[in-house]
């Protein structure tokens, strides 16, 4: 029997600030667990079935008081860790994060915060995998953007509905997955959601455009009647949503996987094979000055440790 894998997730958290010499700079959070004597970048292991990208923004929260905006993914980690005799492989998923607002206290798990530049983190962090990840931040563009493709949520049976399949809409489950959508999705800095004219894509993006006070904008170019024909168009749209800032895409099962090879081809990239498509579920696609640099798959919020079964395109 296999022993099962501790799943775990964090942030390089920075802010902006000022260098010696008057130019801008970056500072980043390095955490003291006085349990463990060391210094660590803040993370922690996820609840069974949370999101890597969620649970990351929740440990960050209680490590260090502050709310972050998500940046581009960082990659995992991977060591082996003695759990009561049992040596057990811990996989952690990382993301830059930009510190918002909050203060820090000292808590059950964190005793001291320590505002340092890149250099000072390195040589204070006891881990090299924290100095792997330091390294990949440091090495990467800041600020950056990302769009967020979204699949909508669950919508019962086509077979069994008898109305116009344009105005099918969700089922409890796909306005669960909705609801989750938004609290995840409001970790980034949106500033406009795009959706297909299709009542269950609205409606899945819907909650998070009311949290944050935006308006959903329906396109028929991401919907799977009309997006044939167009889709250079298509490609244009994604890339430009949300401007400078971050942009949200909603879409259906039948666009997305010809929509993400055509996206990353724009940049000479190649998306994995087979496409990861759940309903419910996110492609994160990190742009830096106009270019693909990374793309995250997040999971359906409520099924996030399912097997993925990507649908054909």
């Amino acid at each position: 029997m296999s022993t099962p894998i501790i799943r775990a997730a964090g942030g390089v958290v920075w802010r902006p600030t000022e260098t010696a010499s008057g130019d801008a700079g970056v500072e980043v959070a390095v955490v003291h667990r006085p349990r463990y004597d060391d210094w660590s970048l803040p993370k922690g292991k996820l609840a069974p079935g949370e999101p890597e990208v969620e649970g990351a923004v929740r440990e960050v929260l209680e490590e260090t008081g502050y709310r972050v905006r998500i940046g581009r993914p960082l990659g995992e980690t991977r060591y082996i860790k003695d759990v009561a005799g049992v040596h057990r492989l811990k996989v952690v998923h990382w993301w830059a994060m930009r510190a918002e607002t909050g203060t820090f206290t000292t808590n059950d798990e964190i005793d001291d915060l320590r505002w340092l530049s890149l250099e000072g983190a390195a040589a204070l962090v006891t881990r090299d995998s924290d100095r792997v990840v330091l390294e990949r931040f440091a090495h990467g563009p800041m600020p950056t953007r990302t769009v967020l493709l979204v699949r909508h949520g669950s919508a019962g049976s086509a077979s069994t509905w008898t109305g116009d399949d344009q105005a099918r809409p969700l089922d409890g489950q796909g306005w669960a997955q909705a609801d989750g959508l938004a609290r995840l999705l409001a970790r980034f800095d949106i500033a406009e959601v795009v959706s297909a004219d299709v009542a269950r894509c609205t409606q899945t993006v819907a909650p998070l455009a009311e949290a944050l006070a935006l308006t959903v904008r329906a396109d028929p170019v991401l919907s799977e009647v009309a997006y044939p024909g167009r889709e250079d168009e298509a490609v244009t749209l994604v890339r430009s949503i949300g401007g400078a800032r971050d942009g949200v895409a909603c879409s259906q099962g039948a666009v997305i996987p010809d929509l993400l090879r055509r996206l990353v081809e724009h940049d000479d990239r190649v998306v994995p094979e087979p496409i990861a498509n759940r309903k419910g579920s996110v492609w994160a696609l990190t742009y830096s000055e106009g270019r693909l640099l990374e793309m995250d798959y997040i999971p359906p919020p409520d099924t996030a440790v399912e097997e993925d079964v990507p649908v054909p395109a």
